[in-house]
């Protein structure tokens, strides 16, 4: 299922790079489906500056509350979690984040590590191909808002098990699902699903 929903999100026709491929405050959005320059910086504070300014003058709502949400391996977020680390280290309840090895929220984004989809995948999808990006400056993040990607359930998902046969010595259970999933809003104009990409 996170396989579904992952592949649905991978369409996403908005992708942010940053600005001449090396610019570290700033972004260049595409509305295609296809990032068009190598990013060849990793994902920092500022970059996360920029995404959210996209994010809001394109009227994509938050995710929750007034937070949107960020996931990516956590080597993609180690520079910014060392930006994070000198910004909250006079700051109480930073200092615990920091004790509790939480990556944190920060302009409006919370952040989230996954191990679960690959890392790569530039110009062939999110997470399509083993390893980081040509020059392993960083990975995907995908920047999520309100109503992301839908579920459609025809028969929910169940254990079943296999009809014993050969004298009741072969037996089975499978895991079984009928359904599909689909972003909410697939044309750029409203899409809520900024992918942080590379052309190579």
């Amino acid at each position: 299922m996170d396989g579904l929903v992952a592949d649905q999100i991978d369409t996403t026709p908005l992708r942010v790079v940053p600005t001449a491929g090396t610019a570290t405050d700033a972004v260049t959005l595409t509305t295609n489906g296809t990032a068009t320059l190598t990013n060849n910086v990793a994902l920092g504070k500022n970059h996360i500056k920029a995404v959210v300014d996209v994010m809001k003058e394109r009227n994509i709502p938050a995710y929750e509350g007034d937070d949107y949400f960020c996931i990516a391996w956590p080597t993609t977020f180690r520079t910014l979690k060392n930006n994070l680390e000198s910004i909250s280290q006079y700051v109480e309840t930073g200092f615990q984040m920091i004790r509790n090895g939480e990556t944190g929220r920060y302009e409006g984004v919370r952040f989230v590590e996954q191990t679960y989809r690959i890392k790569g995948g530039a110009a062939t999808g999110m997470g399509t191909a083993a390893g980081a990006w040509t020059n392993s400056a960083s990975d995907w993040a995908v920047f999520l808002g309100a109503d992301t990607v839908a579920e459609a359930v025809a028969i929910p998902e169940e254990i079943r098990g296999k009809i014993p046969t050969d004298y009741g010595r072969s037996r089975g259970i499978a895991w079984y699902y009928l359904g599909g999933a689909g972003l909410v809003h697939s044309t750029a104009a409203q899409a809520r699903v900024v992918l942080w990409d590379s052309a190579v």
